[in-house]
């Protein structure tokens, strides 16, 4: 990176001194700040709770959580790190916005409402300098990941969402299913990178139009786009999920989705050579049946652990394909644990690392809930895996960056 361009990315001295002297407020009230942020927003343009934002997030909480995370997080990161960006953090989000379809004129109105909401929160406090450090870190923030779902867009050809006929569903178990989908159109697949994503959008009984994002969970190379979904039952903390339950219930072959292109940065990358741990719980399996069979197709020669966590056998969504990839690698080990009903050759518990040889150099991907990918990661780093080496997916809003951040 040229100095010129880390110039470009540093806080004015002014506003790094305000910012600094400022985030232990502004951090202490980003919680309600997000909170009235979110109130303004969706006050002003409900078409975009409606259409854009998941409904499902914003009841329970964890979008505010994430929003509040990542401003935090990049506020901190200009300040200890003023030569360099958090480019892992906008990545990460920037791939998941251009899966929704996010463009330039969204930011302006972030901006809006954002800031009227930080004026609201802390009053007097925000004083014109602040107000202009803020504003300057906000849009250092904005245009980076501007420039980068740029980059994006002009990857994959596209901005918008694009009609898939399903063609095959299948019930992977009580609570999966899994959709086999082809251009409406009769057009190609475009391949993929194994681990990524696309957005899914389906009209609802009320009329709106949510979008969410699934794991293809295919070989890349098929002629086919396969995504699997798991039911999600709301609780006293989670309300019900309303796109996987509408997919599950009334979703069948011959209907039509509107997917985005493939999106998301847990990707192999440069693997050659490289020992790999792939572990999973739950749901979070069916990214790790892509990278398998990307391995398998590729004939990586190198060890590969793979690791998984379930419920139960019969609660383990595409088994079958998930120890077939593995088998079909020369240097493989398979772990499963499962709460109840483990088999022989399985085992009775949560995933633990423990007795699992971890070959060094190796690089590991985590899918799966938040207290799973901790556990685990911190499993690794106590084996010797660099923490560098570590690369997760979290399905839904990061609340692992926002709880890192707080």
């Amino acid at each position: 990176m040229s100095r010129a361009r880390r110039r470009f990315l540093m806080l004015s001295e002014q506003s790094a001194a305000t910012v600094r002297a400022t985030l232990p407020a502004v951090g202490g009230a980003i919680g309600e700040i997000t909170e009235r942020f979110y109130a303004r927003l969706f006050a002003a343009h409900p078409d975009l709770l409606r259409d854009l934002f998941n409904r499902g997030n914003q009841a329970s909480g964890t979008q505010k959580q994430a929003l509040a995370g990542s401003i935090a997080a990049f506020a901190t990161h200009l300040l200890e790190h003023p030569d360099t960006r958090p480019d892992a953090m906008l990545s990460r989000i920037a791939h998941k916005h251009a899966s929704l379809g996010v463009a330039p004129e969204h930011y302006p109105v972030v901006h809006e409402h954002l800031f009227a909401a930080i004026a609201e929160v802390l009053g007097e406090a925000v004083t014109p300098e602040v107000a202009a450090a803020w504003t300057e870190v906000y849009w250092l923030m904005a245009n980076a990941l501007i420039a980068v779902e740029k980059r994006l867009y002009e990857e994959s050809g596209t901005t918008v969402r694009r009609p898939w006929e399903v063609v095959e569903r299948i019930e992977e178990t009580a609570d999966v299913v899994t959709f086999r989908l082809r251009p409406a159109d009769g057009g190609p697949v475009r391949g993929f990178r194994a681990g990524q994503y696309v957005s899914v959008q389906v009209e609802l009984a009320d009329g709106a139009r949510q979008i969410r994002q699934y794991s293809l969970s295919g070989a890349p190379g098929e002629s086919v786009r396969q995504f699997s979904v798991k039911r999600v039952s709301g609780d006293d903390t989670t309300p019900e999920g309303e796109v996987s339950n509408h997919l599950h219930a009334r979703v069948r072959v011959g209907d039509v989705l509107d997917l985005s292109e493939p999106y998301g940065d847990l990707v192999l990358g440069d693997i050659a050579g490289r020992p790999l741990l792939l572990a999973s719980a739950g749901i979070g399996v069916t990214p790790m049946v892509a990278m398998l069979a990307a391995l398998a197709d590729g004939g990586h020669s190198a060890p590969v652990t793979v690791v998984h966590g379930d419920r139960s056998p019969a609660d383990h969504a595409l088994r079958t394909d998930h120890e077939a990839y593995a088998e079909k690698l020369p240097d493989s080990s398979v772990h499963l644990f499962y709460e109840r009903d483990a088999e022989p050759g399985t085992r009775t518990g949560l995933v633990d690392l423990t007795g699992i040889a971890v070959p060094t150099g190796t690089r590991a991907y985590l899918c799966g809930p938040l207290p799973f990918m901790r556990a685990v990661r911190t499993q690794l780093i106590e084996k010797g895996v660099a923490p560098a080496d570590i690369h997760y997916e979290v399905f839904g809003p990061d609340l692992w960056l926002a709880r890192q951040a707080g």
